[in-house]
């Protein structure tokens, strides 16, 4: 039985260690960044022995291919894609067709990686940035208006699943108002719970079809001052299961950012009793890894009927003409 986990690994070959590793552990799936990263073959034979070790040719292998500055994927290999801030500009100066170029981006996107067999993209950002923020979020959001962040991010979606890969909307329920980035530092957020329906919750709110979802490790004092909303059980209870009715599988962002404290097990074990369904670790730190699978209890129950239903969301994908869609997406950011 798999467990309730998603796990990196330290580079671009899968050492025997970790091979043995996952074979023991089972996790749900997988997660690459950049370290894993050298070309074509060697990721796709990367994910293939991956997979390999839970005998399933279809485990999920997550990455976080924004466009902008967050891409695993980088020239000259792949195009660089643009970051979501340009779509919310090209909205303001062409609303009738930000949405196509936001499909088509998301849609060029996904046959990347699916050439690859990489069949979850952890997005869209859903955050609602306001002025003075950290810039960790910043043109990773498409724009500080609810409305416009709906309209792209359903497209980005619908351009993700059509490629025939899962998308992840975050970072729930809101990350835009962080003045500190959480992979070194805890945000405190003190803003009001009605201020917050109205402008940062909407966004997931409007979208929560979405297959899956990624939590912030983000404190709302107004909610839960003592703990970020990963490790929430009332910010989980409440808003995210709540207020946004979220249905589908719900990760945590990554357990060994530094906004987190304590030991990495107690942080696993935290955010599974809040109400998270799948523990993402992401570091490739063995020892850190161990700690995690000790905590992350077998995937079963209502996390596993979300698992399942978010993989049934998966597609084989129309054909599709990426040069043609490539033009038009040119066409479209230049006028």
């Amino acid at each position: 039985m798999r467990s309730r986990a998603i796990f990196g690994c330290s580079g671009p070959v899968l050492e025997a260690a970790e091979r043995d590793f996952f074979r023991d552990a089972q996790p749900w799936g997988f997660i690459l960044f950049g370290r894993n990263v050298r070309d074509r073959h060697q990721v796709r034979l990367l994910v293939d022995s991956l997979r390999e070790t839970l005998g399933d040719a279809h485990a999920p292998v997550l990455i976080d291919q924004e466009g902008g500055r967050v891409a695993r994927l980088k020239p000259p290999e792949w195009h660089l894609r643009p970051p979501a801030a340009q779509f919310g500009e090209l909205h303001a100066k062409a609303p009738e067709t930000a949405g196509e170029a936001a499909y088509l981006n998301a849609r060029l996107m996904a046959a990347d990686l699916a050439e690859l067999g990489i069949n979850v993209d952890c997005l869209p950002v859903l955050d609602v940035p306001v002025a003075g923020a950290h810039d960790i979020i910043g043109d990773r959001a498409f724009a500080a208006d609810p409305p416009v962040i709906i309209e792209l991010g359903r497209a980005v979606i619908a351009g993700l699943v059509d490629g025939g890969v899962l998308p992840v909307m975050k970072h729930m329920p809101g990350h835009g108002r962080a003045l500190a980035d959480s992979h070194f530092d805890l945000p405190r957020v003190s803003t009001p719970r009605e201020e917050l329906s109205t402008s940062d919750f909407v966004t997931f709110r409007s979208l929560n079809t979405c297959p899956m979802g990624m939590t912030a490790h983000v404190v709302y004092e107004t909610i839960d001052p003592n703990r970020p909303a990963t490790l929430s059980p009332r910010v989980i209870r409440e808003v995210i299961r709540g207020e946004i009715a979220f249905e589908g599988l719900l990760l945590t962002d990554d357990v060994s950012m530094s906004a987190l404290s304590g030991p990495i097990s107690a942080r696993a074990k935290a955010a599974l009793f809040a109400g998270c369904d799948v523990v993402l670790h992401c570091n490739g730190q063995m020892a850190e890894m161990k700690e995690v699978a000790g905590e992350a209890k077998p995937l079963e129950g209502l996390p596993l009927k979300r698992a399942e239903q978010a993989l049934g969301h998966l597609i084989t994908p129309d054909a599709f003409d990426p040069a043609g869609a490539e033009a038009r997406l040119n066409e479209l950011l230049a006028a």
